[in-house]
């Protein structure tokens, strides 16, 4: 075999490994802490659906409900608590496993999800992070089935211009957050709907969106991790409370 065989063959070593770690990677997503597991745990008043979707359904539930994309490579189950807490608002909430835990594979996910609740009149859709991105693709695809967006720590894409949308828009968003920080918040301002309502989370910071470790580039908090979902929970509420015609 000549010098040129030698290179491919050492080329496609170097391809295949690279290919398995990037596997590996994807398969391997951030878990739940045990507020995340612990906030899984049905009661007389909140069922808890865990397949296809992580779904919380209240015994009285509104006639509007909130589909939450979930950030790359992370366990669909981090968001748990936060879910269950606006869940308990009697709003139907759920999040979306994604394959390989990469949202950006199957934006279209939240349709197949809405295909089983015949009953919901009014859909918000949220995302975390690249959860977010995947979130606002949906919207800008399917305006007609979409009445609110939330962004947990999330821009759009280049590509998704939202800015002529009517919808109600909120934009949540840490302080801390060095993976999605302030100033991209504000550079992707021009593609969201003029009347975005932006939230500010002092001392917040990318991975108390959810309740997992923290990620490689994640800024240590200056806050609880309670207390950011807390308040990212009373603000994705407020969205939802808009649409629904009701207060929280």
């Amino acid at each position: 075999m000549g010098e040129w065989g030698f290179l491919l063959i050492g080329l496609g070593g170097l391809l295949g490994a690279a290919l398995l770690a990037a596997a590996i990677w994807v398969a391997t997503p951030a878990r739940p802490d045990p507020a995340a597991l612990e906030a899984l745990v049905p009661n007389a008043r909140l069922a808890v659906q865990l397949k296809p979707w992580i779904a919380f359904l209240p015994a009285a539930a509104r006639r509007t409900a909130l589909i939450l994309y979930p950030g790359a490579r992370v366990d669909a189950r981090v968001y748990a608590r936060a879910a269950r807490a606006i869940a308990e608002n009697d709003f139907i909430t759920m999040t979306i496993p994604m394959p390989l835990n990469l949202a950006l594979l199957a934006p279209g996910l939240a349709k197949a999800a809405m295909r089983g609740f015949p009953e919901i009149e009014r859909w918000v859709v949220a995302g975390h992070s690249l959860g977010g991105v995947a979130a606002a693709h949906y919207v800008r695809k399917h305006p007609d089935q979409v009445a609110g967006l939330v962004l947990w720590a999330a821009i759009p894409a280049i590509t998704d211009d939202l800015s002529g949308a009517t919808f109600p828009a909120t934009s949540i968003y840490a302080t801390e957050d060095r993976l999605v920080p302030p100033e991209a918040i504000v550079r992707a301002r021009r593609r969201l709907p003029q009347h975005t309502q932006y939230v500010e989370i002092v001392g917040g910071n990318h991975a108390q969106f959810g309740r997992y470790p923290p990620q490689p580039g994640s800024h240590p908090a200056a806050i609880s991790p309670d207390e950011q979902q807390d308040r990212v929970v009373q603000a994705t509420l407020a969205l939802l409370a808009e649409v629904d015609g009701a207060r929280p």
